[in-house]
């Protein structure tokens, strides 16, 4: 059950009720697409860097270890030892990623595995199968996410094939929820609205998507090659057609700017791998901005990541101890900058989350992107 709490302008906060516990919008979901975070963060790890939701993958979990087997040993969060909600993506924007593999018909999707170029076929009703068997708390629909700068006619032929799976997703929630001994039988489906960059296209999907009723709405085919203005204006115009009832989630964004702008604008569920694999490569957020903690300049640095931050890297590391991980290859110094990137990402979106209840976000907002310069600056002091 989604509870609109408050709105600002078009910003909004929430509370979103599900089986696996109560989550509070706007969020941010960290990204473990095969049932981990990249960096050696662990389950209970990422409880204390405050993250509320998990999102795995569908497909990189069906090749490896096998939905089946996860399906055997209990579910997902059973597997992952993790009883707060997942969410599972679709595997729809993993087969437009292996665009030179696939085959895409109207049954589904043919494509080769990334592993050892076995043949696979997944359409709509093989997503459900296998985000049943995984017993997720949110499943999201069987898409295509075609590239932002496609031609207009095939955007269309696209759009309207993912509405046609749309439906046929959904019922086949319903059977497999309506099935005895399921992992999960409350799991939800929230559809994709897709269209690329044409705003009447999109606004159409979403007029029909919504007449579907379902427990929540994602937008999908940004962050794939389009500016961010170019994002912002798809926001601009789709967000309204969207049910202001329902979750709205931006898929694969992104920056912490990229997200300010986009609560402004209605959404309240966020994904991106970027505080992850950036902080792999020594790339770390602040609130003033990013730092590359590899830069001679922390040779000898003993102040933290950012001074002020709670989290567990800030609260016993320097910045001289971490380049020194980072220069040496130390899987350590990943670790510790991973933490610090997912604490910096689900904390901000706690800061979000205040200011909308004390009716100050334009004002936060403002604030904070003065303050990172409006980019992503390399931090210099």
């Amino acid at each position: 059950m989604y509870q609109l709490l408050k709105t600002e302008g078009r910003a909004k906060r929430a509370k979103f009720t599900t089986v696996h516990g109560t989550v509070e919008t706007p969020l941010f979901m960290n990204v473990g697409t095969v049932g981990a975070i990249k960096g050696a963060v662990s389950t209970e790890d990422l409880k204390e860097l405050g993250c509320q939701i998990q999102l795995s993958n569908t497909y990189h979990l069906h090749v490896r270890t096998g939905d089946k087997t996860i399906r055997e040993l209990g579910g997902l969060h059973r597997f992952m030892v993790w009883d707060r909600p997942i969410l599972t993506d679709s595997g729809g924007f993993q087969v437009f990623s292996l665009a030179g593999l696939r085959r895409i018909r109207e049954e589904g999707v043919t494509f080769r595995s990334h592993i050892d170029g076995h043949r696979i076929f997944m359409g709509p009703e093989e997503s459900m199968r296998i985000q049943s068997n995984l017993g997720s708390t949110i499943a999201m629909a069987f898409d295509e996410c075609p590239d932002a700068l496609s031609e207009r006619d095939y955007v269309q032929k696209s759009v309207d094939r993912t509405y046609r799976w749309l439906v046929r997703c959904k019922e086949e929630m319903a059977r497999l929820n309506a099935l005895e001994g399921r992992v999960n039988p409350h799991q939800l489906l929230f559809g994709i609205n897709q269209g690329a960059i044409f705003p009447d296209i999109r606004i159409e999907h979403a007029r029909r998507i919504a007449e579907l009723e379902l427990p929540g709405y994602a937008i999908g085919g940004l962050a794939v090659g389009e500016s961010h203005e170019q994002m912002y204006r798809v926001l601009d115009e789709v967000v309204p057609y969207l049910p202001q009832d329902k979750p709205t989630y931006l898929m694969g964004v992104g920056t912490p700017q990229n997200i300010l702008e986009a609560v402004e604008r209605g959404v309240d569920f966020f994904d991106c791998v970027y505080p992850s694999r950036n902080a792999r490569h020594g790339q770390l957020y602040t609130h003033r901005g990013k730092i590359n903690i590899k830069n001679a300049r922390y040779e000898k640095d003993m102040k933290p990541i950012e001074e002020g931050c709670r989290c567990p890297t800030c609260q016993t590391y320097s910045r001289a101890y971490i380049r020194h991980l980072m220069k040496a290859n130390e899987m350590l110094g990943m670790r510790l900058c991973v933490m610090h990137n997912l604490y910096f990402y689900n904390h901000l979106m706690e800061e979000i989350r205040n200011a909308l209840d004390q009716g100050r976000f334009a004002e936060f907002k403002r604030q904070t992107l003065d303050a990172m310069d409006g980019n992503e600056r390399e931090v210099t002091d």
